[in-house]
């Protein structure tokens, strides 16, 4: 089982001046990422530019047509924005749950932030098809060779 933990944005990671981190976020962050490595369960992790470098493509119609409109960040909201994750393979939803309670706080002690749990489909999730098999032939071309403990 797959589950990203999601590093919800804050009005300080979306700042036009980006400040230093905080030697013992990065600290906190580097211990816990490497317990998960040693542990067999960390797949990927990083922290995302603030949405002032990036976009969004809306989809929508016109005339009957699928249209694709680029906007340009910054944008509204920073609790709504993510601003890192955290890919982890473990055998249980309660492994996951176990793992995120120790995430450290990613803005610093004692300040407000949100690390929101998500699991990831698996192919074998959806019904099979000619199309799942063209996705389950590159998985098994780019699967790291990670096998939770």
């Amino acid at each position: 089982m797959r589950f990203m933990i999601i590093v919800k944005s804050c009005p300080e990671f979306e700042a036009e001046v980006q400040p230093d981190p905080d030697p013992a976020v990065m600290a906190a962050m580097a211990t816990y990422h490497e317990e998960l490595a040693k542990a067999g369960v960390l797949l990927d992790g990083t922290g995302l530019k603030p949405s002032r470098t990036g976009w969004r493509i809306h989809y929508g119609q016109e005339g009957g047509k699928e249209t694709r409109h680029v906007v340009d960040g910054p944008f509204a909201e920073a609790k709504e924005l993510i601003a890192g994750y955290t890919l982890i393979q473990v055998r249980s939803r309660e492994e996951a749950l176990e793992w995120s309670r120790r995430f450290p706080n990613p803005v610093r002690a004692g300040a407000e932030a949100i690390v929101e749990v998500r699991e990831l489909f698996e192919l074998d999730d959806f019904t099979p098809s000619e199309a799942l098999d063209k996705f389950k032939a590159m998985d098994a071309m780019n699967k790291p060779m990670i096998k939770p403990n």
